[in-house]
């Protein structure tokens, strides 16, 4: 965030608000490059649209406490703490138990603490760090240990390939493009892929 031109403050502020690394790094690029404010937005909304699902998953635990207790918990979410909760609670008969709100809150509380320690580290001293280390690819590895364990199905399959497929294809866009190209393309073939599963499982039922 410095070294694009962001001043020490308004990075402390981003990495406080954004929540998201994946949102940071979709946006910051597109404003080094000098992109318009709305498609700075845009991207980061893209890629970020896996927490409509998220959510979605994490409603039922949730849904008893006030809007404002939500959008707290909500701002909380990552992957992580997600894929940790949803297989060691997803198919708990009672949701919402004070046991899941706890691992919860204490699993997202540790990773945002380590997230906010490590992006402030990052901010103050990344000055310093030589270019030739080329940090940045941590970033990448980080994200890679993330999906990896997730591609366990057909469907997830066809998304990261098409996502693959089309970020790759898109790389001559200007503004990064090719990653919003990438994330509609995943969703695409993840949707697709997830539908033509579903009518294969209705056609063996009626058989």
């Amino acid at each position: 965030m410095v070294k694009i031109g962001l001043s020490p403050w308004l990075a402390l502020i981003m990495t406080l608000l954004v929540y998201a690394g994946s949102a940071q790094l979709a946006a910051l690029p597109l404003m080094a490059a000098g992109a318009p404010v709305w498609l700075v937005f845009a991207a980061g909304c893209a890629v970020n649209l896996r927490f409509i699902i998220f959510a979605a998953a994490l409603h039922p635990y949730f849904r008893h406490f006030s809007r404002w207790r939500r959008l707290l918990l909500g701002y909380l979410t990552s992957d992580i703490g997600f894929v940790l909760f949803m297989p060691r609670h997803g198919d708990a008969p009672a949701k919402g138990t004070p046991v899941q709100i706890r691992f919860f809150v204490g699993a997202a509380a540790g990773n945002w603490v380590t997230w906010q320690v490590s992006s402030i580290a990052g901010i103050l001293l990344g000055g310093v760090v030589p270019q030739a280390w080329s940090l940045e690819f941590a970033a990448v590895l980080a994200l890679t240990a993330i999906v990896v364990p997730m591609v366990a199905s057909w469907p997830v399959v066809a998304a990261v390939g098409a996502a693959a497929l089309a970020g790759w294809a898109g790389q001559p866009l200007p503004l990064r493009l090719g990653l919003i190209l990438a994330v509609a393309a995943g969703v695409w073939a993840g949707v697709a892929a997830e539908n033509a599963l579903a009518r294969r499982r209705a056609r063996e039922d009626r058989a």
